[in-house]
């Protein structure tokens, strides 16, 4: 693996401009995604929160003090009545639209990942942020991740050519007990964790003209639904785009796997994702590069992994344009909504079942 990175790779970028003057954020919600990513990353770039509301009391009280939060909110009017703030709404997908129906109208606002619970609930929700005025984004971090910035700007720059083909593969146990409201809810591993890279590979490549998916259980875990996926995105003939997601290896480390492949005419990359490898602790993400101009596979040193410094690029995004220093959102609600178009396809794609052999006779 070659150290001297050729000049087409050389100072890809890794992060996301900060805002000249960030606004205080108000956070609704106070789970683990609060505690584990926004707040420290809101703490480490000096962006202040103003204060936080969750329906357990005990959470929000402990956030607080753990984040020097000054003020916790009795209630949601209470957290919607601060103004020329930013709302964080870190929620899960079925408390998302009630909670905006309560914001003020006109407000900035940061909403957690999946933008509902299927494609309609979406399309309430962008339909609410549209009557209201809102200026909303979508927390999909994944586009934010040091080494999918890198790997954005190197397609920009034409590293990889014409892109031929995409896939992504999870190999890994995942422990989804970490996440108590997700037991027993109907669509578990495409809209909760797949999506992610549904959002990513979008964004890269453009839409898909359709899915082919399905999606299974795990006889150890009874209680969640789809914990096991095969997706494959219809790209046309050109492009073969490949999904394969398996959250029930419990056999160590040795064949672990947690990345995204990108081959094209000229170049590929292969990103590691590390954070899915040992949840919660997780391991450094990686990107490596092979260009035509390289001899060989270049390891790139990112400046950080998805977890935390992802979750720099949505607010630092929301803060710039709602100050007029970038000119569009990177994961609008409306753009979110066709991931979440993609990811509906799949669940229907999952329940029509395979095409039935014939018989061979």
């Amino acid at each position: 693996m070659t150290t001297q990175l050729p000049s087409s790779i050389r100072d890809l970028r890794q992060s996301w401009p900060r805002p000249s003057a960030p606004k205080p954020i108000v956070v609704i919600g106070a789970g683990s995604i609060v505690r584990d990513a926004h707040l420290p990353v809101y703490q480490r770039l000096g962006f202040p929160v103003a204060g936080i509301f969750d329906v357990n009391p005990k959470a929000s009280a402990e956030r607080a003090a753990a984040f020097a939060i000054p003020r916790v909110f009795e209630s949601i009017d209470e957290a919607a009545s601060m103004r020329d703030v930013i709302y964080d709404v870190a929620l899960p997908p079925e408390n998302i639209a009630d909670v905006l129906q309560r914001l003020p109208s006109g407000a900035a606002v940061l909403i957690q990942k999946p933008l509902g619970r299927d494609l309609a609930d979406a399309r309430r929700i962008v339909a609410i942020c549209r009557e209201r005025k809102m200026r909303p984004a979508v927390n999909f971090q994944l586009r934010f991740a040091p080494n999918m910035l890198a790997v954005r700007d190197a397609l920009d720059r034409g590293v990889f050519g014409d892109v031929l083909d995409v896939e992504v593969r999870i190999n890994l146990h995942t422990p989804w007990n970490y996440w108590a409201f997700l037991k027993g809810v109907p669509r578990l591993e495409v809209l909760m964790h797949s999506i992610h890279y549904l959002d990513l590979i979008r964004s890269l490549i453009g839409e898909p003209r359709g899915v082919y998916c399905k999606g299974v259980r795990h006889p150890a875990m009874p209680d969640y639904s789809d914990t096991r996926t095969s997706i494959v995105l219809d790209y046309g003939d050109a492009i073969r785009c490949s999904l394969t997601m398996n959250h029930a290896h419990t056999f160590g480390g040795r064949y672990g796997m947690s990345q995204l492949k990108i081959e094209g005419t000229r170049g590929a990359a292969i990103a590691k994702m590390g954070v899915n490898l040992n949840y919660p602790a997780g391991e450094p993400d990686t990107l490596e590069i092979a260009t035509e101009d390289s001899n060989g596979w270049c390891d790139l040193l990112l400046r950080g992994s998805w977890f935390l410094e992802a979750f720099e690029g949505p607010m630092s995004n929301l803060q710039r344009f709602s100050a007029g220093e970038d000119s569009k959102l990177v994961s609008s609600v409306d753009d979110a909504l066709r991931t979440m178009a993609v990811v509906e396809a799949c669940y229907e794609s999952s329940a029509h079942g395979a095409t039935p052999i014939p018989s061979a006779r």
